[in-house]
């Protein structure tokens, strides 16, 4: 009985010096890095904008470059091709890149419902009453193989239809994207706010599918569906414990200081152009998409698994793959900086 507890504490006595100490600030291995981001001006990534804005990062000892890319597969590329460092995404290109032989690890979250929302144009169909419909149209995403078109080709699927029924236009994710609907370039969007919200409020979106409510999002793909994150590659993670652990500090701190936030704090904390020149729709997006926010950094114990089963829906390829799903996330980061961060 006595060697039991003897083999026990040491265990757990291992087990804690395996991890980095609280109260014992470890050196950044890699203070200056970039992130990479598609459409940082989407209330997706707001977490990220105010942990830059608020000054989270520079505290935490960072120095981050932000490069913004049209869409989330352009920033993933830049990722794989070492331009960057980290990837403020979403959570599903984890899943698609361990198919390709990509280790990647999200280990912090910005979203927990995708927040991307799916309607048509009423000028190029004013008699649309069924998603099958698009069959032949012309369908807006942010950039082509981003989560705004993961998200299209689901819906699709349900309704019967196969990514290549429709034309997938890359269209931004700021003035393009609403000026693409208005002129009518396209018949159909999938995009987030502050687009979806002035598009709708001028009258030029019909919303058909809308995952900024978070039952609305567990409705649609049967479970928690974990959205904007931070991820990387886990050889990085594996060389830079402290700065991944410094980069989860700053999210968390900012989730939490949006879920305490009104309306005047966030137009003061955002730069100027991102309300798209108009303020009420900018606070009309973010009330309408603070539900789906991260309130706490935290990856939901069932995230990957509906993920996984949402992509293997469209893809075959998924479908058929071995995903080791524990290999994609991890709360370890998290964890710590809800223990150092307890509030905003």
């Amino acid at each position: 009985m006595q060697r039991r507890r003897l083999l026990r504490a040491t265990l757990a006595g291992t087990a804690v010096l395996g991890l980095p100490r609280l109260g014992r600030s470890q050196a950044v291995e890699k203070p200056k890095l970039t992130i990479a981001v598609g459409g940082k001006n989407l209330l997706y990534y707001l977490p990220l904008t105010i942990a830059e804005s608020q000054g989270y990062l520079k505290s935490e000892g960072l120095d981050i470059t932000i490069a913004d890319f049209a869409g989330g597969s352009r920033a993933l590329q830049a990722l794989v091709g070492g331009s960057a460092d980290v990837v403020s995404g979403a959570f599903e290109h984890t899943i698609n890149m361990q198919v390709k032989g990509q280790r990647l690890r999200a280990f912090v979250l910005q979203g927990r419902a995708p927040q991307i929302v799916l309607g048509i144009n009423p000028k190029t169909m004013p008699n649309f009453k069924s998603v099958a419909e698009l069959k032949g149209k012309k369908l807006g995403v942010t950039a082509p193989g981003s989560s705004t078109n993961v998200l299209a080709n689901f819906v699709l699927a349900k309704a019967g239809l196969k990514p290549g029924d429709v034309s997938i236009i890359g269209v931004g994710a700021g003035s393009g994207a609403v000026a693409a609907m208005r002129s009518g370039q396209i018949d159909a969007i999938s995009n987030l706010d502050p687009v979806i919200t002035l598009l709708t409020r001028s009258g030029d979106l019909k919303i058909v599918s809308d995952t900024r409510v978070v039952a609305e999002a567990d409705r649609v793909f049967g479970g928690p569906m974990p959205a904007g994150c931070l991820y990387t590659q886990q050889t990085f993670l594996d060389k830079n414990p402290a700065t991944a652990q410094a980069l989860a500090n700053a999210i968390v701190r900012a989730d939490k200081w949006i879920q305490a936030a009104g309306p005047g704090d966030i137009i003061k904390a955002v730069p100027e152009n991102y309300l798209l020149g108009d303020r009420a729709v900018y606070v009309d997006a973010f009330l309408a998409a603070k539900g789906a926010l991260s309130p706490d950094g935290m990856i939901p114990e069932a995230g990957a698994e509906t993920a996984r089963r949402a992509l293997a829906s469209i893809d075959p390829e998924i479908a058929a793959a071995k995903i080791d799903l524990a290999a994609i996330w991890s709360n370890d980061y998290v964890k710590r900086a809800n223990a150092k961060y307890p509030k905003a």
